[in-house]
C-alpha cells in the first residue's frame, strides 16, 4: 500500500489520548499506534476484562507503552459522567470517538435510547461535552468522530430519533452514523473561534467482530458465517481500517469538518479526504440534532467560541 502509513504518525510524545472502544478491531490498532508515537492513551472500554487485556497486549507489542484502562459504557450515562469526572480537570489533547454498535436486534440503552443511536452518537456526544474543559486546556486539541460510508443509506429522522416507529438494523445504524457526522459539522461550526478541531473519519471494510455482533446476539449462524466470510475474502485488515483514523488524529493540515476515508472506492487504502451525502453538511440538521442531543443527555457545552 502506498501514501500516509502508520509510520508517518507525528511524535506523540507530551500528548494524552482517550480512545472508546478500544479493547478491540480499528479503536485497539488506534490506541497501540498513537502510544508507539509516544502519546499516553487510555482505553475507554465497556468490559474491565476486555479493556485491561488489550492494554496488556500493547505493553507486550509496545515495550514501554503509557497506556491505561478507563471504565466506560456508552449505553450509560451515567458511567459517561463518571468517567468524565474521574478525568478531573487534567487536560486532554485527543478524544478519538470510536466505539460503536453495528445493526443490532432493536434494544435500548440504560437511559431508555435506542441502542444504535444511543451507543454511536448520544454516549459520544455526552462524553465529549463532558471532557471539553480539558480538551480546551490543551494547546492543539483534537476530536475524531468515526463514522461510516454507510451514513449514505439514510438520513436523521428527528421527529424519531429512538426509531419507535419504525425499526430496520441497517437504516438506522446510517442514521447513527450520518449522526456523527452531523456532530462534527456542527461542533467545528461551533468550535471555530476557540475550541478543538472536529474532524471525522470512515475504516471502509475492515475486518472487525463488529459486522456479525448482531447476528450472534440472535443465533443466526449461517449469518455470522457470511460476516466472517466477507472479512477473510473482501475485507482489509483493522490496521488498514485504523488509518483514516489515525490520520485525522495526528496528522498536520488536517481541517475543520474534514472526513478521511480509504483512497480506493471508500474500501481500502491510505487515507484522503472522503465525500459525505448531501444532508450531512446541513447547518439546519446539524443544529436540530444538536439540540435534541443536550435535551436526551442533559449536557451543555460550555466554552466554545463560534
Amino acid at each position: 500500500m502506498t501514501g500516509w502509513n502508520a509510520t508517518d504518525i507525528p511524535d506523540q510524545r507530551g500528548r494524552t489520548a482517550v480512545v472508546t472502544g478500544a479493547n478491540s478491531g480499528i479503536g485497539y490498532v488506534t490506541a497501540r499506534e498513537l502510544a508507539r508515537a509516544g502519546a499516553r492513551v487510555v482505553l475507554a472500554c465497556r468490559s474491565a476484562a476486555r479493556g485491561s487485556a488489550a492494554v496488556d497486549r500493547i505493553r507486550d507489542e509496545v515495550p514501554g507503552a503509557a497506556v491505561e484502562f478507563g471504565a466506560l459504557d456508552l449505553g450509560d450515562l451515567a458511567s459517561v459522567r463518571g468517567f468524565a469526572d474521574g478525568w478531573a480537570d487534567r487536560p486532554l489533547d485527543l478524544l478519538v470517538n470510536n466505539a460503536g454498535v453495528m445493526a443490532l436486534p432493536y434494544g435500548r440503552t440504560a437511559d431508555g435510547f435506542e441502542t444504535q443511536f444511543g451507543v454511536n452518537h448520544l454516549g459520544h456526544f455526552a462524553l465529549t461535552g463532558l471532557l471539553l474543559p480539558s480538551l480546551l486546556e490543551a494547546p492543539e486539541p483534537r476530536v475524531v468522530a468515526v463514522s461510516s460510508v454507510l451514513h449514505a443509506l439514510a438520513d436523521i429522522d428527528i421527529g424519531d430519533l429512538n426509531s419507535e416507529r419504525q425499526y430496520r438494523r441497517w437504516p438506522t445504524y446510517a442514521r447513527s452514523k450520518t449522526a456523527n457526522l452531523l456532530f462534527v459539522h456542527e461542533l467545528a461550526r461551533r468550535a471555530a473561534a476557540s475550541g478543538p478541531v472536529a474532524v471525522a473519519a470512515h475504516p471502509g471494510y475492515a475486518a472487525t467482530s463488529l459486522h456479525a455482533r448482531g447476528a450472534q446476539m440472535e443465533g443466526r449462524k449461517g449469518m455470522e458465517r457470511f460476516y466472517e466470510t466477507g472479512n477473510r475474502v473482501f475485507a482489509q485488515s483493522a490496521e488498514g481500517g485504523a488509518l483514516p483514523t489515525l490520520y485525522a488524529a495526528t496528522a498536520p493540515g488536517v481541517r475543520p469538518d474534514d472526513f478521511y476515508g480509504p483512497r480506493l472506492l471508500m474500501w481500502r487504502g491510505a487515507p484522503v479526504r472522503s465525500w459525505r451525502a448531501s444532508w450531512t453538511v446541513d447547518d439546519a440538521a446539524g443544529e436540530r440534532l444538536w439540540a435534541a442531543s443536550e435535551q436526551l443527555t442533559g449536557v451543555k457545552y460550555e466554552g466554545l467560541k463560534g
